[in-house]
């Protein structure tokens, strides 16, 4: 085999460039297996090298159906290489094996991938071949036995893959047009309003802690009394509950009406809102 020949090869199997072949095949002495263990070597040194940048870039990624539903967030540098055709095909095969492994990141980066090499190897060559950052983030899958799973994809780059998705996992037995049709739109919602929890009792204590400490420094020098600052706040910490609670929120697509009473007017008698998930890149 010529060097040209071998140079093409190790570019083919392993995704490096002109040069780095070339070098890997002249330090080991045209020696196949040793260039590729170099190439090897040296992706990870400088994929370690870019851990420092900051990724607040990439896509969200979703895969899955009605019964099984997943989403995973994949970070790179910039929006050019979140468009990249490389990082696009890792981030769709990427996806299959997170709903496969249901959003466990320890088990996803040992999974092989179609090449036969893990994850964490192809990710580590992807990020020596584009040379920037590139993490998995969030993820997070809904597999719940008697729930439906609906979703919405906002700013859509290609295919499943988006800046922003919503997954949502309604309980019940119907499988009617209405059933999909909500799903859809309480899906739009949540991707438009953003609710912190699904009702007020289940907001974040912590949340709910620094804003009341925000309430209350921002009504200390209003001169009134300390009863009524305490009102005050009370009043100000309810709305902000009733705001970035899913159930209390105003309906976007009719805001003189609030998520439950949508829910209520539905003819599906045994229809509850049993989880949802909103992903959106650099969040």
């Amino acid at each position: 085999m010529s060097d040209i020949e071998k140079v093409k090869q190790l570019r083919k199997s392993t995704g490096a460039g002109f040069k780095d072949c070339n070098a890997a095949l002249l330090q080991s002495n045209g020696d196949l297996d040793k260039a590729v263990e170099i190439l090897r070597v040296k992706g990870i040194s400088k994929a370690s090298k870019k851990m420092s940048r900051v990724a607040n870039e990439g896509v969200v990624a979703l895969s899955g159906d009605e019964s099984k539903l997943s989403v995973i967030e994949v970070n790179c540098e910039t929006d050019f290489v979140a468009k990249n055709e490389d990082f696009i095909n890792f981030v769709k095969e990427l996806s299959e094996l997170n709903n496969s492994n249901n959003s466990d990141l320890e088990k996803l980066n040992k999974t092989k991938m179609k090449n036969s090499k893990t994850v964490s190897d192809n990710l580590v060559a992807l990020i020596a071949k584009i040379g920037e950052k590139i993490t998995l983030g969030r993820a997070k899958t809904f597999n719940h036995n008697g729930s439906k799973n609906f979703n919405y994809l906002h700013t859509v780059v290609k295919d499943n893959l988006s800046k922003l998705a919503v997954i949502v996992s309604l309980e019940t037995k119907d499988t009617s047009g209405e059933l999909k049709n909500f799903g859809k739109q309480l899906s739009m919602h949540i991707a438009a309003s953003n609710p912190l929890a699904l009702d007020a009792e289940s907001i974040d204590s912590k949340i709910l802690e620094k804003e009341k400490s925000l309430i209350n420094e921002e009504l200390k020098n209003s001169g009134k009394p300390d009863n009524i600052i305490e009102k005050i706040s009370l009043g100000k910490l309810n709305k902000f509950k009733e705001e970035n609670s899913l159930l209390s929120q105003q309906w976007v697509m009719e805001p003189k009406k609030k998520v439950n009473d949508i829910l209520k007017e539905l003819s599906i008698n045994d229809l509850k809102i049993r989880d949802f998930y909103r992903l959106k890149i650099g969040d």
